[in-house]
């Protein structure tokens, strides 16, 4: 069991979750640069079933390939599936309809929504701090959307589709997210990290009847590239918290902002708006807020463990 935190090594675990952003972000890229002649479930597929083997060699590598393998209450792998395969699919869906930039910015409301539903289903306590970021957060959330809201032309009508779908995912992912926190108590990481693609994998060949199509050579190399991406992304990501906390990590995930905008300017020629750059820098400050308050109670309750116990 020590094995899963082998020691605290800040530039290493920076390294690693900064590359795994960057990896994720360029997924992205691929699949909307996919997106008009792949459908959103086809991509879901091919970035699922690739990543497999990746994730496979990985924990052939760490010893953890039994581990992998057991499930000891399958129904929850096949719940959390559900959710992560419907939160993949609508941000594949969003990212065929809006600029990479506005995707990546929408999707830093996750941890809002995250904290919402711990209130609701697991019964975690919020205080005014928190309830003040959740505020700030979607205020942030509506003035990434109100441009949307308002349109009549075809494409804006679009354009709002795909913000609500992308939306939608981040509620989803909010949803895995506490969903996950019930997992860890009872499953191995590296079975939810396996399920998680075998399910999708399965799940995503539902919308078979639904519009896929033959990819020519080209594609079919970028889809199974998208697939290989998404796994080293995901194991790099599961590594960096071998080496540093996850408050220390948090912040790193907004880099991912800075790579869709660069990104998005020199392959698809876009630029993030003014409303979406100050919807985008409210959410993230209220995510900031929370973590800086993570912390300073993570070190309030590390003095109270130093007091009471003695072995800390």
């Amino acid at each position: 069991m020590a094995k899963n935190l082998t020691s605290h090594r800040p530039l290493l675990a920076i390294g690693l979750k900064t590359t795994a952003i960057f990896l994720f972000t360029a997924m992205a890229a691929l699949v909307k640069y996919l997106s008009e002649d792949i459908p959103a479930g086809e991509a879901v597929f091919f970035r699922s079933f690739f990543a497999i083997p990746v994730i496979v060699v990985w924990l052939i590598s760490r010893g953890e390939l039994r581990n992998g393998l057991i499930a000891k209450k399958p129904m929850n792998h096949f719940w959390r599936g559900v959710l992560g395969t419907s939160a993949m699919g609508l941000t594949f869906t969003g990212l065929g309809l809006l600029p990479l930039p506005e995707v990546t910015a929408i999707g830093f409301a996750t941890p809002i929504f995250t904290l919402v539903l711990a209130a609701i289903f697991l019964g975690e306590r919020i205080r005014m701090i928190r309830i003040g970021a959740v505020l700030v957060g979607l205020l942030g959330v509506v003035i990434m959307l109100w441009p949307r809201l308002g349109g009549d032309a075809k494409a804006e009508d679009l354009a709002l589709v795909g913000a609500l779908c992308v939306l939608a995912a981040t509620f989803a992912r909010a949803f895995v997210q506490i969903h996950i926190r019930q997992m860890v108590q009872t499953e191995h990481t590296a079975a939810i990290v396996f399920y998680f693609s075998a399910t999708a994998s399965v799940l995503s060949l539902l919308t078979l009847p639904f519009g896929w199509v033959m990819p020519t050579t080209e594609q079919m190399a970028l889809l199974v590239l998208a697939g290989l991406v998404g796994g080293c992304a995901q194991i790099l990501v599961t590594s960096s918290y071998r080496f540093g906390p996850a408050s220390m990590l948090a912040p790193y995930d907004y880099t991912s902002m800075l790579f869709a905008v660069l990104i998005g300017y020199f392959w698809f020629s876009e630029l993030p708006t003014g409303m979406m750059i100050a919807g985008a820098t409210l959410v993230i400050a209220a995510n900031a807020l929370v973590v800086w308050r993570e912390h300073k109670l993570g070190l309030e309750r590390g003095k109270a463990r130093s007091v009471t116990d003695p072995k800390s």
